[in-house]
């Protein structure tokens, strides 16, 4: 990525709803070379979505938590067949395999603290390769939206 690159992704972090006409205004290039700079940047991977941005409660997930869980055995079935169960569930919002003493961190979204406790000993542990976990609740968060380019070093 370049430069210019680099701006558009950085524009469309910041408003992903903007045109092709504003978009190509702010980084300061033409609306045809702007428009073509962002389908190479979707045909290489680099953009790989628009999402709109929801308030959880709006959707009555007025609790969030990370779950990290322990699987046995470790193989790559298990882990994948783990992963695409987990993130069909509606209460999980990511699903991350990790390295250390758990095997997964798993972000999950549900009405209240009832319903986090029923989702951990209905959903979870009556999973045959689930042989731990630990839940920790999200009092609150603050995320960035733009995310720039590290350097190289």
């Amino acid at each position: 990525m370049d430069e210019l690159d680099t701006a558009i992704v950085r524009e469309l972090q910041t408003d992903a709803r903007q045109t092709n006409r504003e978009l190509a205004r702010r980084v300061g290039i033409a609306p045809s070379t702007c428009l073509e700079r962002v389908r190479a940047l979707h045909e290489r991977g680099v953009l790989r979505g628009y999402h709109a941005e929801i308030d959880p409660r709006a959707l009555n997930r007025g609790v969030e938590a990370f779950v990290s869980t322990r699987l046995r055995p470790l193989s790559r079935p298990v882990i994948d067949g783990f992963r695409k169960a987990l993130i069909d569930l509606p209460e999980v919002l990511a699903v991350y395999v990790v390295a250390g003493d758990d095997d997964f961190l798993v972000h999950v979204a549900v009405q209240d603290l009832d319903h986090l406790h029923a989702f951990l000993i209905d959903r979870l542990s009556r999973r045959k390769e689930v042989v731990g976990f630990r839940s920790q609740i999200i009092y609150a968060s603050d995320h960035k939206h733009v995310r720039d380019r590290l350097p190289d070093v």
